[in-house]
């Protein structure tokens, strides 16, 4: 289980961390996720990858987290009041391929604008975005993690990408 923990852990925590927003929170998903992974492990059929079974948890505990906090109207305690807690996120995806300072902080502002937007989506919208854009998974793949049709990917999909283009467009981007 060791193992599965190192090669898993860094990609199950940045898709947590994509869908949920907050860094601490994704941190205690992703390590309840292990959790529940390692209690039930008796229950994997191997009916699919391990992986996919992996981020169904997690993706699943994440959803919950999100409806049940959105239901509570939590917030980050970390977050001063009025600023969005898209911005924490920001700040953990600089671009290293840049050196240039202009272009860094360009790039910084995208990512900003892009993470403020797709926080903006419901979480189900969200999630298939971060699984299919971010993570890079197979329409099956999120089908099977989601436990939803193929079909209701395709056009969560595309519901969430027309979404987000507005969004950017909202602000010029």
């Amino acid at each position: 289980m060791g193992r599965l923990i190192v090669k898993y852990q860094d990609r199950l925590y940045n898709a947590i961390l994509k869908i949920c927003g907050n860094p601490d929170d994704a941190a205690e998903l992703t390590q309840e996720t292990f959790v529940k992974v390692l209690e039930n492990i008796n229950t994997f059929r191997e009916q699919s990858g391990f992986y996919t079974w992996l981020f169904r948890v997690g993706v699943n505990l994440t959803l919950n987290f999100c409806s049940r906090r959105l239901r509570l109207g939590m917030r980050s305690l970390d977050v001063a009041a009025g600023e969005q807690e898209s911005s924490s996120m920001a700040a953990n995806l600089p671009d290293k391929r840049q050196t240039d300072p202009v272009t860094t902080a360009e790039n910084r502002e995208l990512v900003r604008h892009v993470l403020a937007a797709l926080e903006k989506l419901d979480d189900h919208q969200r999630a298939v975005v971060v699984l299919r854009d971010i993570e890079g998974m197979s329409y099956e793949q999120i089908a099977e993690i989601l436990q939803i049709e193929l079909g209701t990917v395709k056009s969560r999909l595309s519901r969430a990408r027309t979404a987000l283009r507005e969004l950017l467009q909202t602000v010029g981007i």
